[in-house]
């Protein structure tokens, strides 16, 4: 009898799959044992590339909280603020005028960020090291297959075509061509009962059918423009994550593509969980939207023929890059309509005139529109779209 794996054993085995030089395996098991204090910092580094922060000075830092709080807050946040100063933002709001509280904050910036810097979480310039990427990447994977287990989402797609080497279904009579290891005896010894034959003939032989998994390559096409940071550009990640990981369990690929005013970067559909889980999670909000540029690099990176060819793009606001932006999107739509791409669109609480362009980006794409409210289902919405590939 088979027994279910529990969550932990399931991303202990996920991870182990995950090759990270810079992490040895103590931060790792840290991580996934949820460490506070691993955990802190994972979350610490994650926040901040969510807010486009690569690199911070002390004492710039420190003079910003002094010389104009509001505009502080703006930019690191309350959660960071807290993170790097060891106070909750309203009473450093509260204390900011009194020299001797000041002089503590101070303090206590400078040994957190000395602490990330003796940790090799940031060099000597304060700048996230590689080993930063790293954490940050293996503890949002965790978070996020932790948060699929026990909800369900993660699951099994299967492709509708028959295959040698699938999962056994249905049953059928045995034909010519079809392998005796797929021989349903049940099922051949009932046949030859029913026929009255005390021994078996060929014609009584029953044999099971497989399905097989379709072969899919996915692309994932993330909105980075400035309206994406925080707490979108997160949640984006995190559904990317689920994608690659479930579509690299069921032996499909997934390619990225990150998109601003220009594309910050690309990746060719792939089986290397890593490689997408890095690059997701350093995923930069900046600039302005051009997904017909995006639209066409895509069509570029769908290198095999005999797949399913699928683009998932998110954003949350029309294409502004171009003098005629949205003509030049539909524009790109048809031609990756007519090298068999579709194209599903997940519009993050868009306003009605990008929803419109959207749903002719669907009708031409043939694909499906997502319009997110609750950024809490964005997982789930984009593991809906995966599996709907196979339906």
């Amino acid at each position: 009898m088979e027994c279910e794996a529990t969550p932990r054993e399931e991303i202990e085995e996920a991870t182990g799959k995950l090759g990270f030089k810079e992490l040895d395996d103590g931060l790792m098991h840290s991580v996934i044992d949820n460490d506070k204090k691993t955990v802190d910092q994972a979350d610490f580094i994650k926040e901040s590339i969510n807010k486009g922060i690569g690199a911070f000075t002390p004492d710039l830092l420190f003079e910003q909280l002094v010389d104009n709080y509001s505009t502080a807050k703006n930019i690191y946040g309350p959660s960071l603020i807290r993170q790097l100063t060891g106070y909750d933002d309203s009473y450093i709001e509260k204390n900011v005028g009194i020299p001797e509280f000041m002089a503590d904050v101070k303090k206590k910036i400078h040994q957190n960020l000395d602490q990330l810097k003796k940790d090799g979480l940031v060099d000597k310039n304060y700048e996230f090291t590689e080993k930063a990427a790293e954490l940050a990447a293996l503890s949002c994977f965790v978070e996020e297959i932790e948060n699929l287990v026990p909800k369900g989402t993660i699951g099994k797609k299967y492709h509708n075509k028959t295959s040698h080497y699938g999962v056994k279904n249905d049953i059928k009579t045995y034909k010519k061509g079809d392998r005796y290891k797929d021989l349903a005896m049940k099922s051949t010894v009932k046949a030859a009962i029913r026929r009255g034959h005390r021994k078996l003939t060929k014609g009584d032989l029953r044999i099971f059918t497989r399905q097989s998994k379709g072969r899919v390559h996915v692309i994932i096409a993330m909105d980075s423009s400035g309206s994406m940071k925080g707490e979108k550009i997160g949640t984006c990640k995190k559904a990317g994550i689920a994608l690659a990981y479930r579509a690299t369990e069921e032996k499909d690929k997934v390619g990225l593509i990150v998109f601003g005013s220009d594309i910050k970067e690309s990746i060719e559909p792939t089986d290397d969980l890593t490689l997408l889980v890095k690059s997701m999670v350093n995923i930069r909000a900046s600039k302005e939207t051009d997904i017909a540029k995006t639209i066409e690099k895509a069509t570029d990176l769908f290198h095999e023929k005999n797949v399913t060819r699928h683009l998932i793009l998110i954003t949350d606001a029309l294409p502004t890059v171009g003098e005629d932006p949205t003509k030049d999107t539909l524009k790109a739509v048809e031609i990756a309509n007519k090298s068999g791409i579709t194209i599903s669109v997940v519009g993050i609480d868009i306003d009605d005139k990008g929803r419109d362009l959207a749903e002719k980006i669907i009708e031409l794409g043939k694909g499906r529109l997502y319009i997110v409210k609750d950024l809490k289902e964005m997982d789930r919405i984009i593991l809906e779209d995966y599996y709907r590939l196979s339906a």
